[in-house]
This record gives C-alpha cells, structure tokens and sequence, in this order.
C-alpha cells in the first residue's frame, strides 16, 4: 500500500510560503505544459487549461490503475496550475508601463512527479487522445525547469493587484541585494477562480533573483 503524496502537506515552502516576500531555492521540476497568448479571459485560454488538466488527470489515473510496476511510483495529489507570464516583443518595445492582456504571453503548466519520464508522458498523452479528442493535447509538451534562486510571496486578492506585491517583492530584493533577473514571473494558482471571489484568491508569485 503506497502513501498518498499531497503537495499540500509535504512540499509547503514551494506551495504555501507566508503573505510576505521571501528568498528560495526551487529545485529541478518537470512538467506538462501548453504555450500560448493573449487575454487569460478569452476562451482559448480556458480550452488551454482544459486540455492541461485532462491529460494531468489521465496521468494520475491510468498510473493508478497500471499493473505495471513503475520504479519509485507513489500515488500523488495532482499539483496545482502554474503559469509563466511575459509580454511579447512589440508590446516591451513599446512599453508604457501597463500591460494589456491581449499582449500577454504564457506557459501554462502542471507538475509532474519524478518518477513520470518523458516515455511515460508520450504514452499518457496517447492514452488522453484515445479517451476524447482534443487538438490542444496536440500542443502539450513535457518539460523539465531548473529555477534556481528565486523570490516568491503568497497574494491574497484579485489578479489585477498583483503588482501591489510584485512592488513588494522587488523592495525586498533591494533590501537583501538581489537584482530581479526579468519581468518575466510564475503564478501558482492555489484557488479555483470558478469557485472563490476574487478577494480571497490566493496566487504564489515567483520570480528569479540573482545576488549583487
């Protein structure tokens, strides 16, 4: 009988950290993911997330129920949805200081145990496609990340605040010499938006840091 790895539990300073700014080391990870850009409102977005979380279940699933043995399997809470947002080229050229959502750009992603290796995934993937057809599962990649030193913070509200603590954050980084690498930041989202008013979302913000 194998444990339950929920990363709730077990992996609290990369999932849980406090309301306030604080500096870690973010190991080596893999992922599924799916790029794209635009408005995280539109539908397309949506579709997006769909598509992620369906071969993510599928994943978890079918390993469950596998009787093949696969080394240093455990079962596994899935992990939440993590993107990566940046802004494209003719929006930074032209950058005033606000982004608009229609010149975002993202990578959205869902980690993936260890044990999951990239033969895993192509046989999971084949696997989502014979279960239901879905073009976007065409577009996810697996992918490793090797953060390395970061800054990261809990937020507690709407998106649209974000930047009140990203502020925080980069006063943060100045008190404890680091220089904040890009613009470029990772959300954790930690809160179904379907499901919690905006007030109580709760969102871990992380960006890379480098000493100075």
């Amino acid at each position: 009988m194998h444990n339950k790895h929920e990363w709730r539990k077990k992996e609290k300073a990369l999932y849980l950290p406090k309301a306030q700014p604080e500096i870690i080391d973010v190991p080596p990870m893999r992922f599924i993911s799916i790029r794209g850009e635009g408005s995280p409102e539109s539908h397309l977005f949506a579709d997006k997330v769909g598509a992620l979380y369906s071969l993510a279940y599928t994943i978890k699933m079918s390993l469950k129920s596998m009787n093949q043995k696969i080394k240093d399997y455990e079962d596994f809470t899935v992990y939440p949805l993590e993107g990566v947002w940046d802004i494209n080229d003719e929006a930074k050229a032209n950058f005033n200081g606000i982004a608009h959502k229609d010149d975002f750009e993202y990578q959205l992603m869902i980690r993936q145990p260890d044990f999951v290796s990239h033969a895993l995934f192509n046989e999971m993937l084949a696997v989502a496609k014979r279960k239901k057809a879905n073009p976007l599962l065409d577009d996810i990649e697996f992918i490793s990340i090797s953060e390395g030193l970061c800054v990261q913070m809990l937020h507690v509200g709407p998106y649209e605040n974000e930047p009140a603590s990203f502020a925080r954050m980069e006063n943060f980084c100045t008190d404890k010499s680091l220089l904040r690498l890009a613009k470029v930041h990772r959300e954790i989202y930690l809160s179904d938006v379907r499901k919690v008013e905006p007030e109580k979302l709760k969102t871990v913000l992380r960006f890379n840091v480098e000493a100075v």
